[in-house]
């Protein structure tokens, strides 16, 4: 963040008779929070770039609904892809067929959960002008389609349907095939996820189309064992209803999940071999994806990445696409648990080249390059320092693109090394310190950077990959750069590390006002969330609503302790089977150490935090009551007994072998320790972390006879939706009052 300091008046007397003051220029103000929360500082990206096949061109949505195409080299637009009919409804997505002439268009899209919804699908055919709906059965689920252009497949009502968009019948309309027959809701799914796997595994499209168009696999979860959750709906209704959907909470039972392969040569489906010399059923199925398995034609097989229950022992299985036999390819064990699995824990080469593993088994994230046997061939990175992102791998020119923390966990680099792990080389500017994030479009002829500091809004740059040179900068928010010049006084962010009592050296930051004064004693809002592998602490720009109390005289501090990520797997996994344990006490030492300063009063200091970071802030003011005189606890976990399956488990083991890792650190447990100003919040309808938790901290609340505040937001979901303003500016004032 540029440094602005103080008011400015300016004062020029007139000559002359009547000579007296000009009007003084409008003073610079410092930010509140309408500036925040009206996008004032809010930095201009750009977003929807879609690259195309030809390395050349890449598309975009306009507000209007139509979709354009673009030329790289110089930024001209070439043609509309799809222009929008008079009348038709607003295009929200869009997906283009491999040969450019089909088009698959989404509208009306009804949100269900975190990542899953309904739609009404249109095919635009480029070279007829058809417009047609892909299907007139109702509203489908996460359409799209093969890969030849041909077909397009969806979900509705937990079946999955196959649409031939070749020969419409003559009503105009596509016929469907009706792919499996068994999905009820609550009981069996088919092409979508259950809701633990969406929320933990973050995708709503569980089948994967076959390179040739001539199979798809999918996924089927036999949830009927698992528990249904039950949650009261109002929406101004007479009566509420019960909105219920099956929920497994840690050491409950899990869907069964299965994969299929449905092969359209012989109209059949053939069940995957998910054992393949284990001995459970109790697993779970990340990612699957179709793979090369050779250069001599033989097709393409299904990698399958398995987990156990635990998640400590990971395998990627090879299906044959025939009989869905399976054979071991990759294997990983970890004593605590393997990190996260997705679309970059493995990726193949074409034409059965290998693949590339992102492993921490050094205890530190890197790349590893394989042949199809499973033979490890070389490291392709090492060091103390992570790779946070793979962009892709150019598998013609043998070089990978990656972006890591090799100059500072704090901030990020973007790299391209060879895949036998030399010649490596910069793209991102040494010169920028800060994060740096990329887009490489087909071909790697160009990549897009976008780069942030703390003093610095987003700049979007398009380069060339050959020797990173710009070709143009797309956006640069001079119009905010200005404003942030000319018209705000804004807080300073400094960084600063501090050593805990037990040797542990901690990152953090600090808002002061650019009129900081040393000689005054400030109270200080702690903001945090602590989760495994998360980071607060980063050299980006944005601005969240804390920052609206510096103008308050509030100092806001931020502190990522012990289980936060990318300062490698000893620091992020010490927490393992102790969920909230050594968090809790990084952010005690973290008060005290604030409280130390010579401008903080440490009977000022309060703690803030949203999900785990609420789970946080209640443990802080009930553990660190000696420390902390105010909290604000959003939605917070309050037992991880209440907690889904897929991530407590990761972190903390099943309850039934680890109960004290579960309780205690509950923040159930310890109400009577309340001393201080406590403000909880939750939403009704919250489907991740269930109202169930804040409940039970009422209760245990009232028996101790601890007053506090709470802030209910009906049918409002994890993220509070429309309530979000209302509780962030009552968050302000509780803030203000209480400290």
């Amino acid at each position: 963040m540029r440094r602005i300091y103080g008011y400015i008046i300016g004062l020029a007397l007139l000559g002359g008779m009547g000579a007296g003051v000009q009007a003084a220029p409008e003073a610079k103000r410092q930010i509140g929070y309408d500036d925040i929360a009206g996008g004032k500082l809010a930095a201009r990206s750009v977003y929807g770039l879609r690259a195309m096949e030809d390395g050349e061109h890449y598309t975009t949505l306009s507000r209007n609904g139509d979709v354009l195409r673009w030329r790289y080299a110089d930024g001209a637009m070439v043609d509309t892809l799809f222009r929008r009919p008079e009348g038709f409804p607003q295009v929200s997505d869009y997906a283009i067929g491999r040969d450019g002439r089909q088009m698959l268009l989404t509208t009306g899209r009804e949100p269900i959960y975190r990542h899953s919804s309904r739609a009404d699908y249109y095919v635009y055919d480029r070279t007829t002008g058809d417009l047609r709906p892909l299907s007139v059965g109702g509203k489908q689920q996460e359409a799209t389609l093969s890969p030849d252009g041909t077909q397009a497949a969806f979900v509705r009502d937990n079946d999955l349907f196959v649409v031939d968009l070749s020969s419409p019948a003559a009503d105009g309309t596509f016929v469907e095939r009706q792919i499996t027959h068994d999905g009820v809701r609550g009981f069996i799914i088919n092409g979508i996820p259950d809701w633990v796997y969406e929320e933990e595994y973050s995708f709503a499209r569980a089948y994967e189309w076959a390179p040739g168009s001539d199979a798809i696999a999918f996924y089927r979860f036999d949830e009927s064992g698992v528990r249904e959750y039950s949650m009261n709906t109002f929406r101004g209704g007479l009566y509420p209803e019960n909105y219920n959907f099956k929920y497994p909470k840690a050491g409950e039972m899990n869907s069964v999940v299965g994969i299929r392969i449905y092969r359209f040569d012989g109209d059949s489906i053939v069940d995957v071999d998910l054992a393949s010399g284990a001995d459970s059923t109790d697993i779970y199925v990340p990612r699957i994806e179709w793979a090369a398995t050779g250069r001599d034609g033989d097709g393409a097989r299904l990698a399958v990445h398995w987990l156990n229950r635990l998640q400590n022992h990971y395998r990627i299985l090879l299906a044959d696409a025939t009989t869905g036999a399976t054979s071991v390819l990759y294997e990983e064990r970890d004593p605590r648990y393997i990190e996260r699995i997705d679309n970059e824990t493995a990726t193949f080469l074409p034409e059965g080249r290998g693949f590339v593993v992102k492993s921490e088994r050094d205890g530190w994230m890197h790349l590893y390059r394989y042949d199809m046997a499973g033979r490890l061939q070389n490291r392709i990175t090492e060091g103390a320092w992570e790779v946070t992102a793979l962009y892709g791998i150019d598998a013609k020119r043998g070089r990978v693109y990656y972006q890591s923390t090799e100059d500072s966990p704090l901030g990020r680099g973007i790299y391209s090394v060879g895949l036998n792990g030399r010649g490596k080389c910069r793209l991102s500017a040494a010169d920028e310190a800060g994060t740096h994030t990329a887009v490489f479009g087909p071909g790697y002829r160009y990549w897009i950077d976008y780069f942030s500091n703390s003093e610095t809004p987003t700049v979007v740059t398009l380069r060339r990959v050959a020797d990173g040179g710009a070709v143009r900068v797309l956006e640069d928010n001079a119009a905010l750069r200005r404003r942030m010049a000319s018209e705000y006084s804004l807080p300073r962010k400094e960084f600063f590390t501090f050593t805990t009592p037990e040797g542990t050296t901690l990152n953090g930051y600090l808002l002061k006002p650019a009129d900081f004064d040393s000689t005054r004693r400030y109270p200080v809002l702690m903001t945090q969330y602590s989760g495994p592998g998360s980071q607060q602490v980063a050299d980006k720009w944005g601005w969240s609503w804390e920052a609206a109390l510096v103008r308050e005289g509030i100092l806001v501090a931020c502190v990522d302790g012990r289980g936060t990520g990318f300062r490698g797997a000893e620091f992020r996994k010490c927490t393992y089977g102790n969920l909230g344990g050594l968090e809790v006490q990084d952010q005690i030492a973290a008060a005290r150490y604030l409280g130390s300063l010579p401008y903080v009063n440490p009977a000022r200091i309060g703690i803030y935090g949203w999900s785990f970071g609420g789970f946080m802030a209640l443990n802080g003011i009930l553990k660190g009551n000696d420390v902390f005189a105010l909290a604000v606890a959003v939605a917070p976990v309050t037992s991880w007994r209440y907690y889904d399956t897929i991530y407590t488990e990761l972190y903390n083991g099943l309850p039934q072998d680890n109960a004290a890792g579960y309780d205690d650190n509950s923040p159930i447990f310890f109400a009577d320790r309340l001393k201080g100003k406590l403000l909880l919040a939750h939403g009704t309808g919250d489907d991740n972390v269930h109202i169930q938790n804040s409940y039970e901290m009422i209760e245990r609340l009232v028996r101790a006879g601890k007053p506090f505040e709470m802030a209910i937001y009906p049918d409002k979901n994890h993220g509070m939706g429309s309530s979000r303003d209302h509780l962030l500016r009552r968050a302000i004032e509780f803030v203000k009052c209480g400290l």
